[in-house]
């Protein structure tokens, strides 16, 4: 896959580039961002360039993670970094048609509906230029923050799947959601048969 760009109302969403390296470097010293993601801590200047001169081109080359870096459209402030991440054996470009979706946002952006509005306007270009059937999302349980934004994106809540996370040498639970074509009124390729209400209760 060629890096895309994507555009909203408020923000910019593009590849991270090296020039990025000392914005995310400094946002990922928040200790809230590797509590609560895959963010290696202590987050140096080393893990910054290696993500955005190696790991996010490399993504996008092998279609594994299709990675943005999501900066504010008028002063081109970092917000976050979403994801969408591969999700079956044979990646995005797969029969399976499934993602997940990742992120993380700066402190000092939160509680802008940044995230939400980014995330929108990724998983409407999964859905609409890749063909995706269902976008996944999953946080450690307790990540209210995190919840909070898929909701808004409109995912829907599955449950609690034990022991999904390693943290710190230890297994946690999960929140887990998914997003289907059909919440957002969109038909996917393949037919979708949702099990009855009720059946097998």
């Amino acid at each position: 896959m060629e890096p895309i760009t994507l555009t909203t109302e408020r923000l910019l969403l593009r590849p991270l580039a090296p020039d990025d390296a000392e914005a995310l470097y400094v946002a990922c010293q928040d200790p809230d961002i590797p509590r609560w993601t895959a963010v290696p801590s202590p987050y140096t200047h080393e893990n910054a360039a290696d993500f955005v001169g190696r790991i996010c081109p490399e993504g996008w080359r092998d279609d594994t993670m299709y990675n943005f870096g999501v900066f504010t459209a008028d002063s081109g402030a970092l917000v976050s970094s979403m994801g969408l991440l591969r999700f079956g054996a044979s990646g995005l470009t797969g029969p399976e048609r499934q993602a997940e979706l990742g992120y993380w946002t700066a402190r000092e952006q939160r509680r802008k509906g940044y995230t939400a509005e980014a995330g929108r306007a990724v998983c409407a270009w999964a859905f609409d230029a890749l063909g995706v059937e269902r976008i996944e999302w999953y946080a450690e349980a307790g990540n209210d923050g995190s919840r909070a934004v898929a909701r808004s994106i409109g995912f829907v809540m599955e449950g609690t799947v034990r022991s999904k996370i390693l943290y710190a040498g230890t297994r946690r639970d999960a929140w887990s959601g998914s997003l289907l074509p059909t919440d957002w009124d969109r038909e996917g390729k393949t037919p979708y048969e949702p099990y009855p209400p009720g059946a097998g209760a």
